[in-house]
């Protein structure tokens, strides 16, 4: 009896996992379309640093969260933009503004970037290899209770057990890098 018990049990966690692991995959992933592979200078520091449009398709959640990363920053992953709680939208327009709560064109809580700031910040990447961002966008079974500014580490955690979609889009920037404006300064070598 004690060996059927055991058995039984053991086919039980066996059928358990599978059924979780089929949760996993059937999760439907999101389609994202930024519409360029190369980020535009209007995007990028160098130009009006503008959040970019994003495009989402198969979107089928109560609320949306978008990450942009930076994953070839010389020290660590260097995160752009974390904005969260937005009404399920197809399209996301560009140049949302930096506030953190915003209310028009869509709505919308923003966190805190690896600069410091709260809303996007465009890539800057020294001259040399191209860098790799990743627009990571996240469909939820719930809008987050979080606080402008919300750190990266208190949105993935407020996001398990909550993210029912996902998909991503990567674009590099030029292969020459950023070329800073200093605007106003002059230098003289003489």
């Amino acid at each position: 009896m004690a060996k059927f018990i055991i058995l039984l049990s053991l086919v039980a966690a066996i059928f358990s996992v599978l059924i979780c692991e089929g949760e996993v995959e059937s999760m439907k992933n999101l389609e994202v379309d930024l519409g360029f592979s190369q980020v535009p200078v209007d995007s990028a520091c160098e130009g009006r640093n503008l959040s970019p449009q994003i495009e989402i398709h198969g979107l089928n959640s109560t609320s949306l969260a978008i990450i942009v990363d930076d994953i070839d920053a010389p020290s660590e992953t260097f995160t752009h933009w974390r904005i969260r709680s937005i009404m399920p939208l197809t399209l996301i327009p560009s140049g949302i503004l930096i506030n953190p709560e915003i209310t028009n064109p869509l709505k919308a809580i923003q966190g805190s970037n690896s600069f410091g700031k709260i809303g996007y910040v465009g890539p800057c990447p020294p001259k040399g290899k191209p860098h790799r961002y990743y627009f990571r966008i996240y469909g939820l079974d719930k809008m987050l209770d979080l606080d402008p500014g919300a750190t990266r580490q208190e949105l993935e955690n407020a996001m398990k057990g909550h993210v029912m979609q996902q998909g991503e889009a990567m674009a590099l920037t030029k292969d020459e890098g950023i070329t800073y404006l200093r605007l106003g300064i002059t230098a003289s070598l003489s």
